[in-house]
């Protein structure tokens, strides 16, 4: 199995599908937009071969290089991780005639608007939405909807760069912003009530073959936007005991047929509230902010190689064991500036640090990053439990208790 693989240096994460590809015996070909002297001994020996194009975004570039490596050997799949590089690798995967994801799945997976409408019309409970261009298409959208509305990018990553709008004047706030950005084509939508989660999978050949649910809290667009809050992501391990995850994963496997979604790792967003349960959002691809990693150490098996044996060999070799709840609870900054210290450790270590995954809390010095930059952006713990209130209750006890000091 030869695999070209887009950008194996960058995140840093990256690097987990290059080894797993190659333990489980593919040839990689690495393309990437570092120089090869970029990239570290142990990643290069992952690798058979490295090419560098300037950016993978641009299809004639990265179809080049792999015409080129066609040239010398047959290239089976060419694979892409990041939500901004699916759609380019989906059209050089049908400019060289490589399976995979197909243009078509790829852009229903990126444009909100559109992902909604297929799944509408195959009776998936979503929120009323539409693609718009102009003022006078949102306002005619809140007309008919009413507020509260979520406005944001069509082809965006999770909350970014999302606004929530209650009453007319906010509208035509978020639109100017919009203007300003020069965007020509936004998302409208209802805002939805209730709590928010992900259910990712991988999937081969259309079909689940692992599957895991987190919870989020609080919902991402309010932990994004508000500093004191600590927020949490926790994976549970109840998923095949209680009754009520069945409905939602039967509702990931709609999404995944109606889609065209084959084998791939996914990454959906839901909403359960007064209206019942609602699709948010997918993409084909795994879940950012270390995800894999939560599910990994929760469920005593490596994910990414699971994926790799996916894209190679087309089944999957483990069984997750459920053993543990496992999440993360991000940790802010007190204000921007540079980090001066933390508060609360030794305390923390003491009462649980048997259950303690990893955590990173940057140096001294380190410079802050903004509060939207993510839940990884600054300091962070991860940790598992086999009981999953427990291990939110720890969770907590850590947001209360651990605070990072900046000037």
């Amino acid at each position: 199995m030869n695999v070209v693989f887009v950008e194996p240096n960058f995140p840093a994460n990256q690097r987990h599908f290059v080894r797993a590809l190659a333990e489980v015996g593919a040839t990689v070909i690495g393309v990437g937009e570092s120089h090869v002297d970029g990239l570290d001994d142990q990643l290069k020996s992952w690798m058979y071969h490295y090419e560098q194009v300037s950016s993978v975004t641009n299809v004639d570039a990265m179809s080049g290089v792999v015409r080129w490596a066609q040239e010398k050997m047959w290239i089976d799949r060419l694979e892409a991780t990041i939500e901004a590089h699916t759609m380019p690798a989906a059209q050089v995967r049908a400019a060289c005639h490589i399976p995979g994801t197909s243009v078509h799945t790829a852009w229903l997976c990126r444009d909100k608007p559109s992902m909604k409408q297929a799944l509408r019309e195959v009776g998936v409970p979503t929120a009323a939405s539409t693609a718009a261009s102009t003022a006078d298409e949102v306002r005619s959208f809140a007309e008919r909807v009413g507020f509260p509305l979520i406005l944001k990018p069509r082809s965006g990553a999770g909350a970014a760069d999302a606004a929530r709008v209650d009453n007319d004047s906010e509208l035509g706030q978020a639109l100017g912003t919009f203007g300003r950005q020069g965007v020509e084509s936004i998302a409208v939508e209802e805002f939805v009530e209730g709590h928010e989660g992900f259910y990712d999978t991988l999937t081969i050949n259309g079909h689940v073959a692992l599957d895991f649910v987190s919870h989020y809290y609080p919902n991402v667009l309010e932990a994004m936007r508000t500093r004191w809050i600590s927020p949490e992501f926790i994976s549970t391990n109840r998923i095949d005991k209680v009754p009520d995850y069945a409905e939602l994963r039967e509702m990931g496997r709609r999404v995944i047929t109606a889609l065209g979604i084959e084998t791939s790792a996914t990454h959906m967003e839901w909403f359960f509230g007064p209206k019942g349960l609602k699709f948010s959002e997918i993409g084909c691809r795994p879940p950012g902010v270390g995800a894999w990693d939560l599910y990994s150490a929760g469920n005593d098996i490596d994910l990414f190689r699971e994926w790799a044996n996916a894209i190679a060999y087309g089944n999957t070799d483990a069984v997750p064991s459920r053993r543990f709840a496992s999440g993360m609870i991000a940790l802010r900054p007190e204000q921007d500036g540079q980090i001066t210290g933390y508060s609360g450790v030794e305390d923390l270590q003491q009462q649980f640090g048997e259950w303690v995954i990893d955590a990173h809390l940057p140096p001294s010095g380190t410079p802050t990053q903004p509060v939207e930059a993510g839940y990884m952006a600054n300091a962070y713990v991860r940790m598992r439990h086999p009981d999953y209130d427990t291990l939110h209750g720890m969770l907590d006890a850590v947001g209360r208790t651990l605070k990072v000091h900046a000037a």
